[in-house]
């Protein structure tokens, strides 16, 4: 199975995201030939001002960037997980962050709305609240990608491991995580905790980021990037560099199930005593 994984600098410009996801989706299959595509999280949008996400929010299905992904995927005969996309909640001011994947037919078969939402405050002292204008979600997802069980997962999900373990109980193999992880967290925590959830589940982790900076009102913010696919064992196989671009692998299904019947950790689970 080979994928490739889309590393963007999205901004507060949703039509240009889009044409930006579009090209690097075409040059990627042009370039590597995939099977399946991982956008970033939040490829349509990024910044703004207040109000800014529910005004550009996607009713799905439809809209123009469901419609591109959807698009793509059929035209070129290709797996395109959406990294996330706005998604409008009808009667709300809030949206959904909402992953959408799509089959080599250009068929819908997964949405998943990002569970654990990003209310912090980073070392440079920067705030974030996104449960002021994303309302969460509460539901596991998986699909199937030709015999491979897919997870989804988004961003800030990866800091816990009950989600991923949820997601290799119901038989993934490969967990998808669209990220916009910021700088400061990123360069601590990125690489540490993706390699942590690959060893945990024994399941193949693709992270595709956002990369540089963006404005939220007149603060500039920046993201990581460092997109990158970590295996079953924990190792790095490929990352992408700084910047826009792409990133792609080639991945051993098989090694998934020779690392879970030497550290059959599944099957050792034991039921913790709470007092």
């Amino acid at each position: 199975m080979k994928v490739s994984l889309i590393q963007m600098n999205s901004v507060s410009d949703k039509a240009a995201n889009i044409a930006a996801a579009r090209a690097l989706i075409e040059r990627a299959i042009g370039e590597d030939g995939p099977d399946w595509i991982l956008l970033p999280e939040q490829f349509d949008w990024a910044g703004g001002v207040k109000g800014d996400k529910a005004r550009n929010a996607e009713a799905l299905p439809g809209g123009p960037a469901y419609a591109m992904a959807q698009e793509l995927a059929a035209k070129h005969r290709v797996f395109i997980h959406a990294g996330s996309i706005m998604e409008a909640i009808p009667g709300d001011e809030r949206i959904h962050n909402t992953s959408v994947a799509f089959n080599r037919s250009g068929e819908e078969i997964a949405r998943y709305r990002k569970i654990h939402l990003f209310d912090v405050i980073t070392p440079d002292g920067a705030a974030y609240k996104e449960s002021a204008t994303v309302k969460g979600g509460d539901r596991v997802a998986t699909y199937d990608c030709e015999g491979v069980t897919v997870g989804c997962s988004i961003c800030y999900d990866l800091r816990f491991p009950d989600l991923f373990q949820a997601l290799a109980a119901k038989g993934a193999q490969l967990i998808a995580l669209p990220a916009a992880f910021t700088m400061q967290t990123g360069k601590d925590h990125w690489e540490t905790l993706l390699r942590a959830r690959a060893i945990e589940t024994e399941t193949y982790v693709c992270a595709a980021a956002q990369t540089g900076s963006f404005t939220v009102g007149n603060e500039r913010r920046e993201t990581y990037g460092h997109s990158l696919v970590a295996d079953p064992w924990g190792h790095v196989v490929a990352k992408a560099s700084d910047g826009v671009g792409i990133v792609s692998a080639r991945l051993d299904m098989a090694l998934v199930e020779r690392v879970r019947r030497m550290i059959p950790v599944a099957q050792h689970k034991v039921a913790i005593a709470r007092d």
